[in-house]
C-alpha cells in the first residue's frame, strides 16, 4: 500500500486488516520471509490507521 493511501485513511476496517494479518502468519507457518515481513509491516500500519479511524468515529 502506498503511503499516500495511508494518509487518506484505511478503506478496510481494522477487523478486515487483522484477518489478513492472521492469514499471512498462517500461510507463513509462523516465520516470515523478507517479502512477507514487508507485507506484514504495511498491514500493521494500515491496521493502526483503521483503529484510529474507528476510535475517532466512535467518539
Amino acid at each position: 500500500m502506498a503511503p499516500d493511501s495511508l494518509a487518506r485513511g484505511s478503506v478496510r476496517s481494522a477487523a478486515e486488516v487483522n484477518e489478513q494479518i492472521r492469514a499471512l502468519w498462517v500461510r507463513a507457518g509462523g516465520t516470515l520471509s523478507t517479502q512477507e515481513r514487508a507485507e506484514y509491516e504495511l498491514l500493521v500500519v494500515e491496521w493502526a490507521a483503521a483503529i484510529r479511524s474507528e476510535v475517532i468515529e466512535a467518539a
